[in-house]
């Protein structure tokens, strides 16, 4: 049974100064982790593990800003639990420091060449430990900052192109755990060059604005991630989400864009800014087989499942120009099986 949870000592570990950092603390001995919590309240949200598997489970379902490691324990040691982290792109910028005994000069640059990012030896020196901490929390602060700055697309304030390939293939590879359907809208703004071409310019990227709003409002769920793709055009990554679902989001998505009610004089299809939606969904050939295969590396369709993401994003697009084809302002809803393709008998469309 998994032992990570937040850790309370005696009344201590009130609401730290930033509440949204997480600390997670690795080691078999409830000493440590005591004294660890005592000297670190209110630096962070303290989490800990009692084993690396443990701490492997917490990072994949909410990966912490820094992790406090035990180099020996039993089962998964230390090292491998730091290698395992540097190995997942989703937790590999975590930043790893090793708490430990061994403090010969072999055993630190063992555990800065597997990844680590500092060395704090055993017994523990609460001024050097609370300094560290706090310099390692800073930089991971302006780190995760950096990071959303490169990220974000600087007319909407949602993610850009990059930041969704990226983030795509990060949400694939955690998806693929639960073995569930993976859907993906791509929404257009309807004749979005003739809106420019009558409004401006700036009534443009205030129109794109607004569509990004209802767009990011409605990427509420872990692992939903929306983009701005391209232009006028937006993506929509939706994990554990089947074909039924996806589709009813879509027309929501068209339904509410329309509410914006972003008078529209040259649109061919409403006097009002409209969007088509394309939605593609991918079934994972593991999907309802029982018992649950415990890993990808069981499946013979393992390598295909890892590269559908460009497959979903393909079937995604045709399903938006069938939408465009057939009159605009309308989803189109394309379902398909990892190496099987799609059934045209699954095309749904609805119009406004």
């Amino acid at each position: 049974m998994s032992q990570t949870r937040t850790l309370v000592v005696d009344g201590l570990n009130p609401e730290p100064a930033d509440p949204v950092q997480r600390l997670l603390v690795v080691d078999d001995d409830p000493s440590m982790v005591r004294l660890l919590s005592r000297l670190l309240t209110g630096m962070a949200r303290i989490h800990f593990a009692t084993s690396g598997e443990d701490a492997l489970l917490q990072m994949r379902q909410n990966p912490p800003d820094l992790v406090l490691l035990d180099a020996e324990m039993p089962g998964l040691g230390g090292y491998e639990t730091c290698r395992q982290i540097k190995a997942d792109p989703a937790l590999a910028h975590v930043p790893v420091i090793f708490v430990t005994a061994h403090t010969d000069t072999a055993s630190e640059t063992h555990a800065l060449t597997i990844g680590a990012v500092d060395f704090i030896p055993k017994p523990l020196n609460p001024p050097v430990v609370q300094a560290r901490v706090r310099t390692h929390l800073a930089l991971k602060r302006q780190s995760d900052e950096l990071r959303r700055l490169t990220a974000t697309d600087a007319l909407t304030g949602i993610a850009n192109r990059r930041a969704f390939d990226d983030g795509l293939q990060l949400e694939w590879r955690r998806a693929l755990r639960s073995h569930a359907p993976l859907s993906l809208l791509m929404v257009d703004v309807d004749y979005f060059k003739r809106f420019n071409d009558t409004y401006g310019h700036p009534a443009g990227d205030a129109c794109l604005r607004a569509v990004a709003r209802v767009l990011a409002g409605t990427a509420r769920r872990a692992g939903d991630l929306v983009a701005r793709y391209g232009g006028e055009e937006f993506a929509l990554f939706l994990p554990a989400t089947n074909a039924s679902d996806a589709f009813r989001l879509g027309e929501s998505l068209c339904q509410s864009v329309a509410a914006l009610a972003i008078p529209h004089a040259a649109s061919a299809v409403a006097a009002h800014v409209t969007v088509s939606v394309g939605v593609a969904t991918l079934v994972l050939p593991c999907d309802g087989v029982e018992p649950p295969r415990a890993a990808c590396h069981d499946c013979d369709q393992s390598a295909r499942c890892l590269a559908a993401p460009q497959a979903l994003l393909a079937l995604a697009d045709e399903a938006l120009y069938a939408a465009k084809a057939a009159g605009r302002a309308r989803v189109v809803n394309r379902v398909g099986t990892v190496g099987q393709g799609y059934d045209a008998d699954s095309v749904i469309e609805s119009g406004d």
